[in-house]
C-alpha cells in the first residue's frame, strides 16, 4: 500500500463554526499546558475546562474524556511530521535511499516521542495502538521503504520495525532503563542501515 492512499483526517474537519473552532483551540492549548507541566493521569476535565475559559459542557460536546483530548493534541503533532514524509527535504521526505529515510524516519519518532509521549502513552497503547490513523501511515511508510529496498516480506516486517516506537517500551527505555534519546535513535539508525542496506 502506497503512503499517499492512506487517508489522515483532522479533527474538526471542514464545515466547522468559528466559535466551535475558537473553542477547540483553546482546549487543546490549555490541555497540551497541562499535560505538559503537570502528571497527565492526574489532570482532569475540570482542570482542562477550567484553564481553557469554556463550560464543562462544551468541552464533554467535543470531547468525551481526557484521551479524546490526548488523541486530538497528538493528531496534529503527528501530521506535521506526515507532511514532512510525503512533501519535506531528503532524507525524511522523497528523494534518499530507503535506509537513510527509515533512518530519518526513526530520529522523527524518537524526537516525537521524547516531546509528546505523555499524549501517546494516553492515545496509542496496547491494542487501540495499531487501529489508529497515524499507525496506518507510519505503516504504509514503513512498507513503501521495504518494498522500494527489495526485502523480503515487507507485510510482516513493517510492523516488526515499527515496534520499538511502541509509546510503552519507549517510556521503558527512558525512563526504567535511562537510555538517552541519542542512544535509542542511534540503535534503530543501526538497524535501519543493516536491514534496508543490505538487501
Amino acid at each position: 500500500m502506497d503512503v499517499g492512499t492512506v487517508v489522515h483526517v483532522a479533527a474538526g474537519g471542514t464545515g466547522e463554526r468559528a466559535d466551535a473552532a475558537r473553542n477547540r483551540a483553546l482546549v487543546l492549548s490549555a490541555a497540551e499546558h497541562l499535560f505538559a507541566t503537570r502528571d497527565p493521569d492526574k489532570v482532569t476535565m475540570e482542570d482542562i475546562a477550567r484553564a481553557a475559559g469554556v463550560g464543562r459542557a462544551t468541552l464533554y460536546r467535543r470531547y468525551p474524556d481526557r484521551a479524546a483530548i490526548a488523541v486530538a493534541l497528538l493528531d496534529q503533532h503527528e501530521r506535521v511530521l506526515q507532511e514532512e514524509l510525503l512533501r519535506g527535504a531528503p532524507p525524511l521526505g522523497p528523494g534518499a535511499t530507503p535506509a537513510e529515510r527509515l533512518a530519518a524516519f526513526y530520529d522523527a519518532m524518537t524526537v516525537l516521542l521524547e516531546r509528546h509521549g505523555h499524549l501517546a502513552l494516553g492515545a496509542e497503547i496496547g491494542q487501540v495502538r495499531y487501529t489508529t490513523g497515524a499507525y496506518g501511515f507510519w505503516r504504509a511508510h514503513v512498507h513503501t521503504l521495504l518494498v522500494a529496498a527489495g526485502t523480503s516480506d515487507p507485510e510482516i516486517l513493517a510492523d516488526v520495525l515499527l515496534a520499538p516506537l511502541a509509546p510503552d517500551l519507549y517510556r521503558f527505555q527512558r525512563v526504567q532503563r535511562g537510555l538517552s534519546r541519542e542512544r535509542i535513535s542511534a540503535s534503530l539508525t543501526s538497524l535501519a542501515h543493516r536491514l534496508l542496506s543490505s538487501t
